[in-house]
């Protein structure tokens, strides 16, 4: 039985969750530098099945793309080519950035390890997940 994996996807860094095989519970997996993304997932998936990919899509309050979607919309082109057989699929992500910040401060973290982009990036990922997974149920 395979799982889901979550990208948040960045310009520098990305951020990847994933769920437990029974995909009830999404789990922050790691943060990998952008450039070594499709290195990391082509390992990753000789390791442990994946029956989907979700993407975060960035966009804007009067919900057209951000900035940034052109580069997540370009990535799911390659992950496509290079991984033909997995399905991926884009999900909203509009202020997952802030509701992770958010989470990590009333969570009790370290302002040390709040101020680490790359937790920030993890726990987006969660919240894309968990997202999808709740979209799902309904």
């Amino acid at each position: 039985m395979g799982r889901f994996l979550a990208i948040d996807y960045g310009t520098k860094r990305t951020g990847l969750a994933v769920t437990d095989p029974l995909k009830i519970i999404a789990t922050a997996l790691d943060t990998v530098e952008t450039s070594t993304l499709l290195t990391y997932l082509k390992s990753y998936f000789q390791k442990e099945p994946v029956d989907q990919v979700i993407i975060g899509l960035p966009k804007k309050l009067n919900n057209t793309d951000s900035e940034t979607a052109p580069a997540v919309r370009a990535f799911v082109e390659k992950f496509k080519t290079t991984f033909p057989a997995t399905p991926i699929s884009t999900i909203d992500e509009r202020f997952t950035s802030s509701i992770a910040q958010q989470a990590m401060l009333a969570g009790g973290m370290k302002k040390k390890d709040r101020q680490t982009k790359g937790n920030v990036d993890k726990i987006s990922a969660v919240l894309i997940l968990q997202d999808f997974l709740t979209m799902r149920k309904v």
